[in-house]
């Protein structure tokens, strides 16, 4: 699989660690479910901040790119769904420390409400 990052200054630069697209070839796809911040051993949501709660959502999803023989590598789409707008800065700090070298394109939207009230769901997409 090759992945290359794309941008351009005819649309805006992104407000986070994100590119604007993201250009594959070849491989397989592997759409991921979104995932909530629950402990696959217990079945109960983790923390209560949202910095807890997006490093425990991204594991969960991650760990399903790994069965599938991935790694955040292969990541290359991502959306965030957020309880509240207001934790889009500390989302971009969790969430940077495991997409720090390839940065998926990506969207976050704020939602009424998600699964067990918890503060995050996110899901992705990845090119095996």
């Amino acid at each position: 699989m090759e992945k290359k990052a794309v941008y351009t200054e005819k649309a805006p630069k992104p407000i986070g660690p994100y590119s604007q697209a993201v250009l594959v070839e070849g491989g397989k796809l592997l759409f991921v479910s979104g995932q909530i911040p629950v402990d696959p051993s217990t079945g109960e949501v983790v923390g209560d901040t949202i910095e807890e709660q997006a490093e425990r959502a991204i594991r969960n999803m991650l760990a399903i790119v790994e069965a599938a023989g991935g790694s955040a590598e292969n990541v290359v789409k991502v959306t965030a769904f957020l309880r509240d707008i207001n934790d889009y800065p500390k989302f971009n700090e969790v969430y940077e420390k495991f997409f720090s070298d390839s940065k998926p394109a990506r969207a976050v939207v704020e939602v009424s409400n998600l699964p067990k009230s918890v503060r995050i769901e996110i899901e992705c997409i990845a090119v095996l």
